[in-house]
């Protein structure tokens, strides 16, 4: 009897699993998009059949159309950041969906695609599997891109900085990062006319995650270096860089 039930239960499940493969992929997709951004990933996890979606172009086209409605047709910048190419439009959603929430702005205004991709240009230079070019030309070249756009020089300043920000505040914790922060801290002595010279905000922010999140990973000849180079910068410094 044990047996049977067991069978029985079996073959309900290849069923149920034969049924749902059979649902179209556009039906799918829809599905999908509707339960929102955060379950993508659990949901690719489930078969290849729907990891398989996630790969494709049209999964990321319906995305853009279902939740940027007015983000259509793809934009096209002047500025030294190149825009996207039409073919990937994964990469589109991405640098949509940072503007619309890392950058979100109270009230809410007309999402500015550029500041999406340039997050993510910023981002991919940063973790260049060699060296990245410097700090000052890469907050150049952001700063160069929103006036080429037609921002004004201190909200090309101010998009930058929030820029930078977003993107330090979101790299992994490896020790790479840990090596790309100390470089980063010893690239700010170049001397740059406004709006070209970085924010004290992000100066700040490159010292504060070198001594909280990775304290551990200095020696103690690099450690005081690297204090004196911040109390070259700032004056006073917090109690919590101090001791190692």
């Amino acid at each position: 009897m044990e047996n049977k039930n067991s069978t029985r239960r079996k073959d309900e499940g290849e069923l149920q699993s034969d049924g749902i493969g059979k649902v179209p992929d556009h039906v799918l997709i829809e599905i999908f998009i509707r339960a929102g951004v955060r379950e993508w990933t659990a949901i690719s996890c489930v078969k290849k059949q729907w990891a398989s979606l996630f790969r494709c172009q049209c999964f990321w086209q319906a995305a853009i159309a279902s939740n940027y409605p007015l983000a259509h047709p793809p934009q096209i910048w002047p500025g030294p950041i190149p825009s996207p190419p039409l073919a990937n439009p994964k990469r589109r959603f991405i640098a949509l969906y940072i503007s619309q929430h890392i950058f979100a702005s109270d009230p809410p205004i007309q999402i500015d695609e550029i500041v999406g991709h340039t997050y993510l240009f910023l981002k991919d230079q940063l973790l260049l599997p060699i060296m990245p070019p410097h700090s000052g030309i890469l907050h150049g070249t952001i700063i160069d891109q929103f006036i080429a756009c037609g921002k004004s020089r201190d909200a090309a300043h101010e998009l930058a900085s929030r820029i930078w920000l977003a993107v330090l505040d979101n790299l992994e914790e490896n020790h790479r990062t840990f090596y790309l922060l100390k470089r980063l801290a010893q690239e700010w002595d170049i001397l740059l006319p406004y709006p070209y010279t970085r924010s004290v905000k992000v100066q700040w922010r490159v010292f504060e995650k070198l001594f909280t999140d990775y304290r551990d990973c200095f020696n103690h000849v690099d450690y005081c270096d690297m204090l004196a180079c911040a109390k070259s910068r700032f004056q006073p410094i917090p109690a919590a860089w101090l001791g190692h």
